[in-house]
């Protein structure tokens, strides 16, 4: 489902309970995140609705390289001809998406939160869980990233080892992915937190580097998972650390 404008010229579009975005520059656009592999028809629908075409398509930037937001990358690259963009610790894990590190195991969180039965029913539904492998990328450290809107790298280790947010000063807003999520896919918890320990490889790497998002300042947090946070990264922040690990 296609949400138009989060902020101005960044579209939220929302599959199996996972957000990727759109962000325009002039005629150009960068997809952050790819979804599940379902996600190339809701990016056939959202192009159409904005009145754009797949040829500016210009760049794929991924926050990190889980199986559930890599979706169609592999396809964006071998058939529109652009780049996939990811951080280097993440690189083998694009090659290998269901290969995660993880604190705890899957099974006990589907176990004991019925509320997360839902949307893991909803991830099997989208075929979440057979994504393509990533088969080349380009990899990215710090700086801003030579892709339309130039969103400025953040290092969020902890979820993944080579998560990062993507911050948009001039929009006062950071694509925070997974660092930081207002849905727990795992538990079915929302409001301000890290993932649980079922997809996330160091919870207390994943609250310090929240420092990293406190940095930017930012108004709006736009997350892997939920709805977005209009209330300041400091409150988002200080919620996520106050809930904990889980």
């Amino acid at each position: 489902m296609l949400h138009a404008n989060v902020v101005e010229g960044v579209h939220r579009v929302e599959d199996a309970y996972t957000n990727w975005y759109l962000l325009e520059e002039d005629d150009r656009l960068t997809i952050v995140d790819c979804g599940v592999p379902t996600s190339w028809r809701s990016l056939e629908d959202a192009l159409a609705k904005l009145g754009r075409r797949k040829d500016q398509i210009a760049a794929v930037v991924l926050t990190h390289a889980h199986f559930d937001h890599i979706g169609f990358a592999e396809r964006a690259r071998s058939e529109l001809g652009v780049s996939v963009w990811v951080h280097e610790n993440d690189v083998p894990l694009a090659r290998h998406p269901m290969q995660y590190a993880h604190e705890r195991p899957r099974s006990y969180y589907l176990a004991t939160h019925p509320k997360a039965m839902p949307i893991i029913a909803s991830l099997a539904k989208s075929r979440a869980f057979f994504p393509k492998r990533i088969r080349a990328a380009e990899r990215y450290e710090a700086g801003a990233l030579p892709v339309p809107a130039s969103p400025r790298v953040v290092f969020t280790p902890g979820h993944t080892l080579g998560h990062c947010a993507l911050h948009m000063p001039e929009r006062d807003a950071v694509l925070a992915g997974d660092a930081v999520v207002t849905l727990d896919p795992y538990r079915g918890t929302t409001g301000p937190q890290i993932v649980c320990g079922a997809a996330t490889a160091d919870s207390a790497r994943n609250l310090s580097a929240l420092d990293a998002l406190l940095e930017t300042d930012a108004r709006t947090v736009l997350c892997g998972h939920g709805e977005p946070w209009h209330d300041g990264v400091e409150s988002a922040v200080a919620r996520a650390r106050a809930a904990g690990p889980s």
